[in-house]
C-alpha cells in the first residue's frame, strides 16, 4: 500500500472542499457576516490544514496499484463527508451529529434527502455550502482530483479507470487523459447556461446558482421549503426538466453534440431507450392523474408528470408537486423511475439505463437461444458488442444492488420505520434519488426518521454513489490487512 500517494491525493481532494468553503465564506461576508460565518471559517481552516498537511510533509509517489486507487477513492469520499458536516455541526440548530452526517452524505452523494424542516431559515452562506456539496459530489471529488494530478505516471490512469464507470467508457471514445476535462467542461458549461436561463425566467441570481448546482449534480437540494413548487412558474419547470435530463445523459455524448454541432451523437441506443422510458412513464402517470381527477387540465397534468418522472429517473429529486397527494399507482411508476435511473457517464446514481438496456437485450437473446439452440446471438449496443465478461458484470451488479436494497430495507424496518417509508426511503437512498413516498416525498423530509435508520440510509447512499464494488473492495482489503496483523 502506497500511503504517500494515497494521503497526498486525499489531501488534494480536501483542498477542493476548502475552496468551496471559501466561496461560502464570501457569500457570508456579502450578507454582512451572517450566523454561518464563524462555522464556515473554522471549517475552512480545519479542512485546509488537514488537506495541506500531507502535501507539505509527505513526499508524493506516483507508483501506485489498483488497490491504492480503490483506497484513495473511498477515503477521499469519506473524508469529504466528514469535513462537509463540520459547518452544520458548528452551526447547530437542527443539525445534531447524526443529522449533520446525513445532510453531508446526502449532499456529496447528490441524493438530496434532507433533515431540515425549515430550509429558508438557514443563512444564505450555509445554503450555498449545501449546494456546493452537490456540485463537488456531482462530478465526483475524485474527478476533481484527476484534474490536478500530473499526467505523468500510471496512478492517474488507474484512478481514472476506477472512478469513471467502465460501462460508460465505450461511449466517450476520447483519450483517457481528456475524459476528466471533457466532463468538467460539459458540467460547468451547462451549469452556467442553466443559471442564465433560470435568471431570465425570474429566479434571483443566488437561487439560480444554487438550483443549477443541484440540477447538474442531479442532487435536489433547494433553497426553498417547497422546492421548485415555490416558484410556481411553468418556464422554470421546463428549464429544469431539460437540464435534469441533460445531466442524466452521457456527458461524452453531450460533448460530441456540441463539438460536431449535430444531434447525431444523441441517436444511440442507450439515449433513445432512456428518453423513451421517460416518455412512457410520463404518459402513464399523466393519464392516471387525469383519470383520478388530480388536475383539471391535461397540460398541467403532463407538465407535473414529466417533471416528476425526470426528477426521479435522473435522481435529482426536485418537486413541482407533492407526490404524497398523488394516487399510489402514480407513485409506483415514480419508484420504477427511481429504480431505473439515468445513464452511465453522467452525474446520476442507481442501476442506470445502460445496464437495464443490456439486461433487457440479454433476456431477449436468451429467449431466442431457447427457440433456436444452434444459432449464435450477440448482445450489442449500437456498434459495440457486449462480451460475456461485461454481461456477467452487469448481472452481478444488478444482483448486488437488489441484495443491498433488501438488507438495508430490513435494517430500516427493524429501526421501527413504517414499511412504505422504509422501502421508498431505502430505494431513494441507494439510487441517490432523495424523495420517496408519503412523509419522505418531494415536499417531505427525513427529520422524523430514527437515528439508526439515518445511518442505514447514508450507508446506502455511499454504496450507491460509488457503485458498490469499490467500497466492498476496500472492505476486503481492510479485512485481509487485519488477518495479516493477527498472524503477527
Amino acid at each position: 500500500m502506497n500511503v504517500k500517494a494515497i494521503s497526498s491525493n486525499v489531501g488534494k481532494a480536501l483542498l477542493v472542499n476548502a475552496l468551496f468553503m471559501m466561496l461560502s465564506i464570501i457569500v457570508s461576508i456579502s450578507d454582512g457576516l451572517d450566523e454561518a460565518f464563524a462555522p464556515l471559517l473554522v471549517s475552512f481552516f480545519i479542512t485546509s490544514i488537514v488537506g495541506a498537511f500531507p502535501l507539505i510533509f509527505v513526499r508524493h509517489s506516483q507508483e501506485s496499484s489498483i488497490r491504492d486507487g480503490y483506497i484513495t477513492i473511498v477515503i477521499a469520499w469519506l473524508m469529504s463527508f466528514i469535513v462537509g458536516m463540520l459547518p452544520y455541526v458548528l452551526y447547530g440548530g437542527e443539525f445534531t451529529l447524526v443529522n449533520a452526517w446525513f445532510e453531508s452524505v446526502s449532499g456529496y452523494t447528490t441524493t438530496g434527502s434532507t433533515i431540515l424542516t425549515d430550509i429558508e431559515s438557514l443563512p444564505r452562506s450555509l445554503l450555498f455550502w449545501r449546494s456546493s456539496t452537490h456540485f463537488i459530489g456531482g462530478l465526483g471529488v475524485v474527478v476533481f482530483l484527476l484534474l490536478i494530478i500530473p499526467d505523468v505516471g500510471s496512478f492517474k490512469f488507474r484512478l481514472s479507470n476506477l472512478e469513471v464507470p467502465a460501462l460508460s467508457q465505450y461511449a466517450y471514445r476520447y483519450r483517457r487523459a481528456n475524459v476528466p476535462r471533457i466532463m468538467l467542461s460539459v458540467y460547468v458549461g451547462l451549469t452556467v447556461i442553466e443559471t442564465l436561463l433560470l435568471m431570465a425566467a425570474g429566479m434571483s441570481f443566488f437561487d439560480a446558482v444554487n438550483h443549477s448546482f443541484s440540477t447538474m449534480a442531479t442532487g435536489g437540494f433547494s433553497t426553498k421549503n417547497t422546492s421548485i413548487m415555490h416558484f410556481d412558474s411553468p418556464a422554470i419547470d421546463i428549464i429544469i426538466i431539460v437540464f435534469m435530463i441533460l445531466a442524466s445523459m452521457h456527458f461524452g455524448v453531450i460533448y460530441a453534440m456540441l463539438i460536431k454541432k449535430s444531434f447525431g451523437p444523441i441517436k444511440n441506443s442507450v439515449t433513445i431507450y432512456y428518453l423513451n422510458v421517460i416518455l412512457v412513464l410520463s404518459l402513464f402517470i399523466t393519464f392516471i392523474l387525469m383519470f383520478q381527477g388530480c388536475y383539471n387540465s391535461f397540460g398541467k397534468a403532463l407538465l407535473a408528470s414529466v417533471f416528476q418522472v425526470a426528477s426521479f429517473i435522473s435522481t435529482t429529486g426536485f418537486g413541482n408537486a407533492d407526490n404524497a397527494l398523488w394516487p399510489m399507482l402514480a407513485n409506483i411508476f415514480l419508484l420504477l423511475a427511481a429504480f431505473h435511473c439515468g445513464c452511465s457517464g453522467s452525474t446520476t446514481g442507481g442501476i442506470k439505463a445502460d445496464r437495464m438496456l443490456i439486461i433487457f437485450k440479454e433476456i431477449g437473446n436468451e429467449f431466442k437461444r431457447r427457440l433456436h439452440p444452434s444459432s449464435v446471438f450477440c448482445t450489442k449496443v449500437d456498434d459495440h458488442t457486449v462480451n460475456n465478461d461485461q454481461i456477467s458484470a452487469v448481472f452481478l451488479y444488478f444482483v448486488a444492488y437488489i441484495f443491498i436494497l433488501f438488507i438495508s430495507f430490513m435494517a430500516v424496518l427493524i429501526s421501527g420505520v413504517e414499511i412504505s417509508d422504509a422501502f421508498s426511503g431505502t430505494l431513494a437512498s441507494l439510487g441517490n434519488v432523495g424523495p420517496g413516498l408519503g412523509g419522505l416525498g418531494t415536499m417531505g423530509n427525513y427529520a422524523s426518521q430514527p437515528a439508526f435508520a439515518k445511518i442505514i440510509y447514508t450507508t446506502a447512499m455511499f454504496l450507491g454513489r460509488l457503485e458498490i464494488f469499490p467500497v466492498l473492495a476496500v472492505l476486503r482489503i481492510v479485512l485481509n490487512f487485519r488477518k495479516n496483523l493477527q498472524k503477527f
